[in-house]
């Protein structure tokens, strides 16, 4: 059994559409790699700094992220059970692992689909884009488009009188 406490810079695509983990940023892995009859069982924690905006709000958005991380490395030659697919597992090659996919495989699966600053965090209006935690009593006075010929028609009557 070995441990491996080091911080590494992260690689590009480390996260989702509206937050992730900055390209080069410090990723701290404190891993154990443990021989086991079939290869090499990683596990530990990462810690990485996540930045990001708010799905609602657009404000920014910046914590550290703690993701716990096992994945089983297979010795070449080693015979795959039958209910296992070759390609979905991980391998030893020459000696050496390629932490890369399992910890973004990790990392990216804890990051939320939709990120808010706060739960209760209204947003912005989705008319003028207004932060609506600014103007709490701001509207919009919404015609019903049906109705809007009406609307037109008792103009140019006003104007005409």
């Amino acid at each position: 059994m070995r441990t491996l406490n080091e911080h590494v810079p992260a690689p590009s695509d480390l996260g989702v559409a509206l937050i992730g983990v900055k390209e080069g940023s410090d990723i701290e892995l404190d891993l154990r790699l443990e021989a086991v009859h079939e290869g090499i069982l990683v596990s530990g924690t990462v810690i990485v700094d996540v930045t990001g905006e708010c799905g609602r709000c657009l404000d920014p958005l910046a914590y550290d992220l703690e993701v716990n991380v096992q994945e089983l490395f297979f010795y070449e030659g080693v015979e795959l059970s039958g209910g296992e697919d070759d390609e979905e597992q991980r391998r030893v090659e020459y000696d050496l692992i390629d932490l890369e996919p399992v910890l973004r495989d990790a990392v990216v699966t804890m990051l939320p689909f939709q990120p808010v600053c706060r739960e209760d965090c209204q947003g912005l209006c989705s008319e003028c884009g207004a932060r609506l935690e600014d103007e709490p009593g701001h509207h919009h006075e919404v015609i019903d488009p049906r109705w809007a010929a009406l609307a037109d028609l008792a103009k140019t009557d006003r104007q005409t009188d």
